[in-house]
């Protein structure tokens, strides 16, 4: 058995999780609401046990049908997903993302995001509503775009989108890259011919 997929996920106090007919999984919490399909070899139970020293205590099990590899695969994928929705709707996620380059700057108004990266031209990049932004701009430091939000796909998916709009290159490390990302970086022609 999977040894993520057989651990069961807690429900903390607030949150409140549902499972349709349709192998449809809702999570609602303070932070939102998220929605997960699960696949139809998969089972999700909502189990709540009653114990005698924490009271009610709520838990979501995930269970295979099959020992198929595929089945087997997505038993640990689905637990995982889950588990981040759970911490998605409590705490929610964050993702940072600094600005290296000389001129580079950033700035948002509501859900669109102004970024200048060296290009003819400014790039603008609209932003759903289940992501939170922000933009801080200190004198001799580098500008920070700060994602925040409970889905931590969606999250993910637009800080990777953000970051492609200039790859930090390996010679100077100018673009955009999340912030503590460690770069392999690469010695110029100067250093070769010193050798």
């Amino acid at each position: 058995m999977s040894r993520i997929g057989k651990l069961p996920i807690a429900i903390p106090k607030g949150v409140e999780a549902s499972v349709s007919d349709k192998n449809l999984v809702t999570v609602k919490g303070p932070l939102g609401e998220l929605r997960q399909s699960v696949d139809t070899g998969i089972t999700v139970k909502v189990v709540n046990e009653n114990s005698a020293n924490s009271g009610d205590v709520s838990t979501i099990v995930v269970k295979r049908h099959t020992e198929q590899k595929r089945h087997k695969a997505m038993h640990g994928l689905y637990r995982s997903l889950l588990a981040n929705m759970i911490e998605g709707v409590t705490t929610g996620y964050k993702k940072e993302l600094e600005l290296v380059g000389v001129g580079y700057r950033a700035s948002n108004n509501g859900q669109s995001l102004e970024l200048s990266l060296g290009y003819s031209h400014n790039i603008i990049f609209q932003l759903p509503q289940e992501v939170k932004i922000q933009t801080k701009t200190e004198r001799g430091k580098n500008p920070v775009i700060t994602l925040q939000s409970s889905d931590k796909q969606l999250l993910g998916h637009i800080a990777a989108k953000i970051r492609s709009l200039r790859k930090p290159e390996p010679y100077k490390g100018k673009g955009i890259k999340f912030v503590g990302e460690q770069l392999r970086r690469k010695a110029g022609k100067a250093a070769a011919k010193a050798t």
